[in-house]
């Protein structure tokens, strides 16, 4: 009994499921079954309860499904809301003033439910006025104080005007008085400007008041005030205005205007808790005014926020106008857009027209009525309807003054808010009370809106062991409440009795309990393993598999259930593939299917008809040539029983009746007017076609005219006569022809003449015009076709034009503005090439296209070199056009040609004379055919050969932006230059309509790539919401190359979204490759598109309205290989671990076979399974498992037999060494011999298996993974950007195993993990996954800045958008001359810039005092992103400020360093506070970032991912030398830095003189990471030989790198050196010669090599690269030796083979720093050897440390140099350079050298000594000349010597682009000195000033120059006399040289 109740119960359920699902698509109640009555009824609007205790369906449901199921109406519990008006007093038209009606509404809502109000609301013509002036009284507004006083009684006279009940009032504002605001010094405080008041903040000086004369009065008295800084504190002054109501005088029934003039920007929320100021507290919003009208918390709180503002303003009905200057009218008009109804007008300087501004803002106001509801609880949606019930827009209603407006309010109540049940929510965010009026009112109605939660009394009625419950429950509103250990819907089974009982759970028929898909629970209770797939008692029913329509489940409008489709409401078939509604069977007139068919399946199907019929069964003419060409043969069989139907038996078939008439209808009123001529009788008959009046009739009306147009018939007589001459005639021209060519024309002229061949033969048009909706282009050019009548014999070439916009009127502002003759524009020119086209041609990268493209650039760049200016062409590419007759297979060619655009004509010419030669230049082109175009018009050509009637046109539509709503474009038929025709219809009309779409359909990708064995191609279709709801779009596939039903099945259908969808995928079917085809050895690529069309609802067609899928037969073999060469383990382990991995193609299953080779116990083999997305596999040996003791061994494993679609790897073998002993737990862990994908026993789930990540947009990413068995709770999905560290990665609790990551940063790297959990906790992680979200186009860019050079000429310059969204490749510039309006009023300037790094554009010859409006927006491979615009007038603008231009948040290239460097400078942002200059300083360099930080890479000569700052083509330079004796001469090719330091006893160690160059670069995290050279990531260049000599007495050697191959010729004297006032010369080359003697080594044994390279190729693997040192005999090999720095085993490497200079080691441990050694050996020995220090800093596993983690990122480091260096100018010619400490010196500091020079050679080279060790130091630099680029290098001087460098480069930018002259502050005297000794070289020789300059006793300084003279370098010696005195940044240097 207990096991039928049972069964029945759940037979009932699926009952109710079905029938539930035919009702509605989703039926909360339902899923409210199993709780509570009162959680039933919560549920939502029309939920019902069943009470009935005997009632065995669902309890909870929709109330006619639970009476369906049985349950009595007497026991149906349900609940009801209620609506009630509690004042609605009707509205008074004669009371002027604002009035709603109701006044009070009552309301309590279900969850779900919505509710109408009608309202009515009355505005009156002149109602009650409040307006208050708010004026800035800072210094600059003195003249317009003084206009407004003189404008008193004009003011009063406005005021009237605009309301005959009004009062006026007046209050003044300038800014905090504090610093840095306002002038604290005492006699400024008492008066800042002369005859001026105190500073102040706000003062109310006149409440408002009728009395216009007391307000003229008072107004008279005031005088200005003044303050520091632009922007002013109007927003403390506007805030005290609002919530001060009763001081300032507002009026409750009144309209409230605050009239705000200024003409600076504004201060806000947390300028005032700056460090000088010091205000901390926010502003508490209450009045603080005193009795004085003074605001007396100016200083002790913030000014208020921008939100804080709109609140108020809106909560007191105050409505703001903004009268501002031009100075800051960007800022305020972006200000209002805040406020839900606010104005903005441009106020003249001297605030002359502010009663005319007043005026204007106050009709716009009256005009732009909107509804909105105040203080609405956050549970309520609110709408507001027009009286048609269409949802309003904003500002949409027109309430006339002095009439009764109406309009609808829709309230609806959530059911669920961010998926929390309403009814769970706190009682303020469910009830409250609402205002609802317009904005520009007073009163509102207001609206009391409740939730109602409704509780069931039955609840509290309970009753104890009820004998329906089997004494085991109580029960409870008819429904059993089982005690513990009793189960099932009345409590009658027993968890203890039935648990081990499965066979209740067998299906009959079936042998596994829940279908093997589920686990048994007691009472025979299956739960499925997957509820989301299987369903059903037994778990029988698999969810995926109901029948499918169009690859769709249920046609994705239904649900499976139980094994079939239960289709919405509307719906039905066995797929829901048909509509119950005839909506889309409807015709033109509102039939159905026009009565010729039924409507079948939401299809018509049409009975037979003589002529084509659309989908809907009426006529369709489009095929044919119209309408007239469609009746014509039916109209002349019935009317004249003539022409092609004259047979009866045809002529009936006709499918409507004529009608004949004396007169016909005009052609305006009918659909068309028709006439043809009788081939019968040669006559022209006459007749007219129209729909019908009636709807209910589906036939034409046509009236045929009763009287033809013959010839006279006195003629005929003369026809036999005629026809005779005409044969002579003809004859005789026959033989002209054929004797004489010079007849040809003659002839042709003639029969041009007759009527048979000329009049008779005419070309035109097909249409007369076309309406186009810009949403549903897909292309930008419209194939117009071109009809020829007559005799189609012989060639006709038709000349054609179109015009763009030519709706506009003359006198249209855009018409008036009349383009620069001499701007280079762009012209698209179209040639039809004399060769076939290709498939080849169509892919832009195949080698044919690419030569032909060559061809094509070589030859026409020939023909237009002779248009002035004109450039070469670019972007060539090639089609073909499927209408153009004979000519179709033929390739056309388009390119484009820049050039100026008055050489429009010329072009023309030019081209048309090409093409009628046949030949451009040397490339052949078919005459007859061509196009050149404009922006704004074309020129063309097409050919009819012979025997053709019809050719298309390929018609620009010049499609742009800023084209306006609905625009024409006129097509004219010019001229026959070739041929007899004559042009019949000349003209076509284009009609283009924007449309604002609501939705916007587009494909992810241009292109897809599927294999055969993926089986099926899914393309996702994505949908942009702009305005929700239910919309559709029509898909169709069709073939390229590939071709249905042998590739692939093609599809086409209808996709329907539903609110808030945003993406469905539509399935392709790919067919497996035929016998055929797969005996083709060079098979052709199989590729069909897929079409987005037809989008509904508004909708519009997106990038991507078109898809390419590549149909890949051959996918790249998967590579797998041992994950490691060794593996490691000791005989106390319980198992061996060694993993297997897998790269490539890891989307497809594979396998591979492995087997031990050479070991003592184990004989094994066995196969590893690779399912598709899995990475790595694990062999498992288990070694206890054989019968022989465990000891230690070395075993070899071996892969191999790996399946077809894979191939081994590198690692095909791994050695397995097993030793003795038990290693620590912690060293287990970090081998990863734990596997964690086995169940741990304390109950934790194993890690889900097969996890994938894909993109599916720019914001979100769709992960999947296998389900775990052991029935987990739900998942856990971690996620983060690249980069972060995991412990802030996000957390998704989802209960199926997969997840959709939406909200997610376009084109960025997020890194995945998943885990299960159950009652015990969090299971094990999978492996981290990665997935970069797709690319979307960039954000607008950042704030303009404008650095003002004169009146006429402006440096513009943005930030880099602050979302890319991708790489940014190019910005547009568009800069217009707009007048007060802001409407253009001359043509706009086009600039792109295709360098993304310079962000600036100097604009010269710019209008005097005229307005610009300026607008930026950047480019990525996506598109064209927003703008970002700005307006300013140059002449307002001061010039040239002493500083850096101030550009907020971007890099700027330097353009002056060339390509070799990059230099970077940083601004602030604060450029509203700055407007003129800024102090901040500018970064040239820090350590890393990754997407928001800087990353640092080191430059280094040879293949590296940065640029090399060697010149050289080879990484590596020769050091030879040779020597011949004292005094003889020294030769040495090497690379060299010459280190001056002083002479005497000091010296210096020079220890690791590398030179640390690092460059700034921006970029966000996904950017591509290109290596080259084995992918090298990062490299450091280490020199050190200075150590290897004695005491140099100041000089030391050192080879550190070298940007070419540079050899040196010292010519030493013979002589002793006297001792002359160059003695100190003397003896450092005396120094010198002695250090190269003494360092020579024993002659043949190697030097040391004279560099060390470091190169990172991975967090664990280095490349170690040397260069060759220099030998006297053959270097036999090398040595390289490498151990832990800290200690351990020292490695060695031989290298047999002299020619190699570099070893690759890749068993490093990541973070650990390492000692090289590297020496090479010749016949006489081991040389010395050269010593590094490096580390690899990577991300490691935090659970095992020596474990790098995959795919992180790794970089080298070594003894830091000096943190980056910041510049900050001070001057034009002066900057300050700081930088931080060393973060790892080498010794102690003792100081810092700093060098300076200029970056491209001239002036002299400057070295600084900085003495200290602080954490930051700074050093002023003084006389440097602008737009010079500069580079510094700092080094930090230790007790060890000298650290590597940190360098920078920085140019100080002039404003007007002068350059001053070099030594413009220094005053230079020079003196020539002779000196015996000749030092030159050939190549320029790296100077680096150590310890220069050193300043001797008498005033020495010794430094260096070299200057460059063809070629040639000399090397100057030279000592300076320094005067010691620097007076105002001016150092006096007197220079003296010695010249050999």
């Amino acid at each position: 009994m207990g096991r039928w109740t049972l069964h029945l119960s759940v037979g009932l359920g699926i009952l109710a499921v079905l029938l539930t699902c035919c009702y509605t698509e989703e039926n909360y109640c339902f899923a409210s079954r199993a709780k509570t009555c009162s959680e039933c009824l919560q549920s939502g609007k029309g939920c019902a309860y069943c009470s009935d205790e005997t009632f065995n369906g669902p309890r909870c449901d929709l109330y006619q499904n639970i009476i369906h199921y049985g349950c009595s109406a007497a026991a149906v519990i349900t609940a009801q809301s209620s609506m009630m008006i509690e004042k609605e007093q009707a509205i008074n038209i004669r009371l002027q003033q604002s009035q709603v009606s109701p006044q009070q509404v009552s309301m309590s809502f279900l969850p779900g439910e919505e509710k109408l109000v009608d309202v009515e609301v009355f505005a009156p013509t002149k109602g009650p006025l409040d307006l208050y002036i708010l004026m800035d009284f800072s210094n600059s507004m003195a003249d317009d104080l003084n206009n407004l006083k003189s404008m008193g009684k004009e003011l009063a006279t406005l005021v009237k005007q605009l309301s005959d009940d009004y009062t006026i009032g007046f209050g003044k504002f300038v800014d905090k008085v504090i610093e840095p605001q306002t002038d604290m010094r005492p006699s400024k405080l008492a008066q800042p400007w002369p005859n001026s008041d105190p500073p102040f903040s706000f003062k109310n000086v006149i409440k408002l008041t009728s009395d216009s004369d007391a307000f003229n009065r008072d107004l008279q008295k005031e005088k200005i005030s003044g303050n520091l800084d632009a922007p002013e504190g109007g927003f403390d002054a506007i805030l005290q205005a609002a919530v001060c109501g009763d001081k300032i005088g507002w009026r409750a029934h009144s309209t409230h205007l605050l009239v705000f003039s200024t003409e600076s920007a504004f201060h806000y929320e947390a300028d005032g808790a700056n460090v000088l100021s010091g205000i901390l507290q926010r502003n508490d919003e209450l009045c603080h005014l005193n009795a004085d009208g003074s605001y007396t918390h100016d200083i002790i709180q913030d000014y208020p926020s921008i939100p804080t503002l709109v609140r108020l303003l809106g909560k007191h009905n105050i409505i703001p106008i903004f009268a501002v200057t031009n100075h800051s009218y960007t800022h305020y008009e972006k200000l209002k857009e805040y406020f839900p109804i606010a104005e903005v007008g441009l106020l003249q300087e001297d605030s002359s027209n502010i009663l005319q501004l007043m005026d204007d803002a106050f009709k716009n106001i009256r005009s732009k009525i909107s509804i909105r509801a105040e203080d609405r609880p956050k549970a309520f949606e609110t709408q507001f309807l027009t009286t048609s019930g269409s949802v309003a827009q904003y500002g949409a209603f027109d309430f006339q003054p002095g009439a009764i407006g109406k309009f609808q309010m829709r309230l609806k109540a959530q059911r669920m808010i961010n998926e929390q049940p309403v009814c769970q929510m706190d009682s303020d965010e469910k009830q409250g009370t609402m205002r609802v009026k317009p904005t520009t009112f007073s009163n509102a109605v207001n609206v009391k809106a409740s939730v109602l939660c409704p509780t069931c009394d039955c609840e509290k009625i309970v009753i104890p062991r009820a004998p329906r419950c089997y004494g085991n429950g109580d029960l409870v509103c008819g429904k059993c409440q089982c005690y513990a250990g009793w189960v099932s819907t009345f409590c009658n089974c027993s968890v203890s009795a039935s648990a081990k009982d499965t066979s209740q759970c067998i299906e009959p028929g079936m042998t596994e309990p829940c279908s093997g898909r589920g686990d048994c629970l007691e009472c025979g209770t299956c739960v499925c393993y997957n509820p989301e797939q299987f369903e059903g008692p037994y778990c029988q029913w698999d969810k995926t598999q109901c029948q499918r329509y169009g690859g769709f489940l249920c046609s994705d409008r239904g649900s499976c259930s139980m094994g079939r489709c239960v289709c919405p409401e509307g719906w039905e078939g066995s797929a829901c593939e048909c509509s119950k509604s005839n909506q889309t069977c409807l015709d033109s007139k509102g039939g159905v299917c026009n009565g010729q068919g039924k409507c079948v399946c939401g299809r018509c199907e049409c009975t037979e008809s003589a002529i084509d019929l659309t989908s809907t069964c009426e006529p369709n003419f489009q095929p044919l040539l119209g309408v007239c060409e469609g009746t014509r043969s039916c109209v002349q069989c019935q009317a004249w029983k003539t022409g092609e139907k004259k047979e009866k038996e045809e002529c009936d078939k006709c499918p409507f009746k004529i009608t004949l008439v004396d007169e016909l209808k005009e052609r305006e009123k009918v659909l068309d007017s028709c006439s043809f001529r009788d081939e019968d009788d040669d006559c022209t008959y006459y007749y007219t076609v129209e729909n019908p009046k009636d709807p209910l009739v589906k036939v034409l009306e046509v009236q045929v005219l009763e009287k033809k147009e013959c010839p006279p018939a006195s003629l005929l007589w003369l026809l036999p006569l005629f026809l005779f001459l005409l044969l002579l005639l003809a004859l005789l021209l026959l033989c002209c022809w054929k004797y004489c060519a010079c007849c040809k024309t003659l002839c042709q002229s003639c029969l041009a003449l007759l009527p048979c061949c000329g009049r008779g033969r005419m070309v035109g048009f097909k249409e007369d015009e076309y309406l186009l909706r810009q949403s549903l282009l897909t292309s930008d050019h419209l194939d117009t076709p071109m009809v020829r009548t007559g005799p189609p014999k012989g060639t006709d070439v038709v000349r054609w034009k179109v015009t763009d916009n030519v709706h506009r009127s003359p006198n249209h502002p855009q018409a008036l503005i009349k383009p620069n003759p001499k701007e280079s524009i762009q012209f698209p020119i179209s040639l039809r090439l004399n060769r076939l086209f290709s498939e080849n041609l169509s892919r832009p990268d195949s080698r044919d296209a690419e030569q032909l493209r060559k061809e094509v650039a070589d030859n026409l760049n020939e023909v237009y070199k002779q248009i002035p200016g004109a450039q070469k062409v670019q972007k060539t590419a090639f089609r073909m056009q499927r209408n153009a007759g004979k000519r179709q297979d033929y390739a056309i060619m388009d390119t484009v040609l820049s050039a100026p655009r008055s050489s429009y004509p010329d072009i023309v010419k030019l081209t048309e004379k090409t093409v009628q030669s046949g030949n451009a230049h040397d490339l052949k082109v078919v005459p007859g055919y061509y196009t050149v175009a404009t922006d704004r018009e074309a020129a063309g050509a097409i050919e009819f050969q012979e025997g053709v009637e019809s050719v298309d046109v390929h018609v620009p539509l010049f499609v742009k932006d800023e084209d306006d709503e609905k625009k024409q474009l006129l097509v004219e038929a010019i001229d026959v230059p070739m041929g007899i025709a004559e042009i019949g219809k000349r003209l076509v009309n284009i009609t283009i309509i924007k449309e604002h779409a609501t939705n916007i359909f587009s494909f992810l990708q241009p292109a897809y790539t599927y294999s055969r064995q993926d089986g099926v191609a899914n393309i996702p279709i994505s949908r942009e919401i702009i305005e929700d709801g239910r919309t559709q779009v029509t898909y169709r596939t069709r073939d390229l190359t590939a071709k249905d039903k042998k590739d692939y099945v093609a599809v086409e259908g209808d996709l329907s979204y539903a609110p808030g969808e945003t993406q469905k995928i539509v399935p392709v079917r790919l067919l497996e490759l035929g016998e055929k085809d797969g005996l083709l050895e060079d098979k052709q690529v199989k590729q069909f598109v897929m079409d987005l069309s037809n989008p509904r609802e508004g909708a519009k067609l997106g990038r991507y309205p078109r898809t390419t899928i590549t149909i890949a037969d051959q996918p790249e073999p998967s590579i797998m290989m041992f994950k490691k060469g060794t593996q490691n383990f000791t005989t106390s382990d319980p198992t061996y671990v060694i993993p297997v991995v897998r790269t490539r193609n890891q989307d497809s299953p594979a396998t591979v076979k492995w087997r031990t080779k050479k070991a003592q116990r184990f004989d094994l083999a066995g196969t590893l399974k690779f399912s598709p997305g899995e990475t790595e596999k694990n062999i498992v040996i288990d070694p206890r498992a054989h019968n022989s003791p465990i000891q230690p061994e070395t075993i070899q494993l071996e892969l191999l037999d790996p399946s077809s679609n894979a191939s081994i790897g590198d690692r095909k073998t791994t050695l397995v060494n097993i030793s003795d002993g038990a290693p620590e737990v912690a060293q287990i862990q970090q081998k990863g011999y734990t596997n964690q994908n086995l169940n741990s026993p304390g109950g934790h789930l194993p890690s889900p298996s097969n996890l994938k990540a894909k993109a599916t947009g720019p914001r979100s990413i769709r992960l999947n993974w296998d389900p775990l068995s052991g029935n987990p709770m739900g998942y856990k999905v971690k996620y983060w950007i690249y980069g972060d560290p995991e412990k802030d990665a996000q957390v998704l609790d989802v209960k199926t195993p997969q997840a959709e990551l939406t909200n997610l940063y376009p084109y960025c790297d997020y890194e995945m993990r998943v885990c299960g959990y159950n009652a015990v906790g969090d299971g094990y992680d999978t492996d981290m996954v990665a997935c970069q979200t797709l690319e979307d186009v960039p954000g607008e860019p950042g704030r303009l800045a404008f650095n003002v050079i004169s009146p006429t000429v402006t440096q513009v310059s943005w930030a880099e958008p602050a979302e890319t969204n991708g790489n940014i490749t190019a910005y547009e510039v568009i800069y217009t001359p707009i007048d007060d309006g802001r409407k253009p009023v001359g043509p706009a300037k086009k600039v792109k810039i295709d360098n993304p790094k310079k962000r600036m554009l100097l604009i010269e010859n710019l209008q005097n005092a005229q307005t610009y409006q300026y607008k930026v927006r950047a480019m990525n491979s996506i598109g064209w992103g927003p703008f970002k615009d700005a307006t300013i007038n140059l002449a307002s603008q001061p010039v040239r400020p002493l500083s850096i231009p101030i550009i907020p948040d971007i890099p700027i290239v330097d353009a002056e360093a060339g390509e070799e460097y990059d230099s970077y400078l940083m601004y602030s942002n604060e450029v509203l506070k700055s407007p003129t200059g800024s102090k901040t300083p500018s970064v040239s360099g820090d350590d890393y970032m990754i997407n928001g930080k800087w990353e640092q890479n080191f430059l280094f000569p040879g293949g590296s991912a940065t640029r090399n700052l060697s010149a050289s083509s080879s990484p590596m330079s020769t050091l030879s030398s040779n020597y011949r004796g004292a005094g003889g001469s020294f030769t040495t090719e090497t690379s060299t830095t010459y280190m001056s330091g002083a002479a005497g006893s000091r010296r210096h160690d020079m220890i690791g003189g590398g030179v640390h160059t690092s460059e700034v670069i921006m970029r966000k995290r996904s950017e591509n990471r290109g290596y080259t050279d084995e992918n090298i990531r990062d490299s450091i260049v280490i020199g050190d030989v200075s150590s290897k000599f004695p005491d140099l007495g100041g000089f030391g050697y050192a080879g550190i790198q070298s940007s070419s191959q540079s050899q040196f010729s010292y010519n030493l004297s013979q002589g002793s050196r006297a001792r002359t006032e160059s003695s100190d010369v003397n003896d450092a080359l005396y120094n010198l010669d002695r250090v190269l003697l003494d360092a020579r080594l024993s002659p043949g044994v190697p030097d040391t090599p004279s560099r060390l390279v470091f190169s990172a190729l991975g967090p664990t693997a280095l490349k170690v690269s040397w260069q060759e040192p220099h030998c006297e005999k053959d270097i036999l090999g090398y040595c390289v030796l490498y151990q832990l720095l800290s200690g351990g085993e020292m490695k060695r490497i031989n290298v047999t083979n002299p020619a190699e200079n570099s070893v690759i080691i890749q068993d490093l441990l990541p973070n650990h720093s390492y000692l090289f050694k590297v020496k090479g050996q010749s016949q006489e020995g081991w040389g010395p050897e050269r010593e590094g220090v490096i580390t690899i800093e990577s991300a490691v596993d935090p659970k095992s440390p020596l474990s790098p983690m995959p795919g992180s990122p790794f970089t080298l480091s070594t003894p830091s140099a000096p943190g980056p260096l910041v510049f900050t100018a001070l001057s034009p010619d002066s900057l300050q350079l700081s930088w931080e400490k060393p973060r790892k010196p080498n010794g102690d500091i003792l100081g810092y050298v700093v060098t300076c020079e200029q970056l491209h050679g001239g002036g002299d080279l400057r070295t600084f000594q900085v003495n200290g060790d602080s954490a930051e130091t700074s050093l002023t630099v003084p006389n440097l000349t602008e737009n010079i680029p500069y580079k510094f290098k700092v080094q930090a001087r230790t007790t060890q010597g000298f650290g590597p460098e940190r360098e920078g480069i920085i140019t100080i930018e002039s404003q007007d682009g002068s350059a001053l002259s070099q030594y413009n502050s220094q005053s230079t005297r020079r003196e020539v000195f002779h000196m015996p000794t000749e030092v030159s070289t050939r190549t320029n020789v790296s100077h680096t000033m150590l310890n220069d300059p050193y300043f001797s006793a008498d005033g020495m300084m010794m430094t260096t120059q070299h200057s460059e003279t063809s070629g040639m370098v000399t090397r100057h010696v030279t000592k300076e006399v320094v005067q010691r005195s620097v007076m105002g940044g001016t150092t006096v240097t007197k220079k003296m040289f010695y010249e050999s």
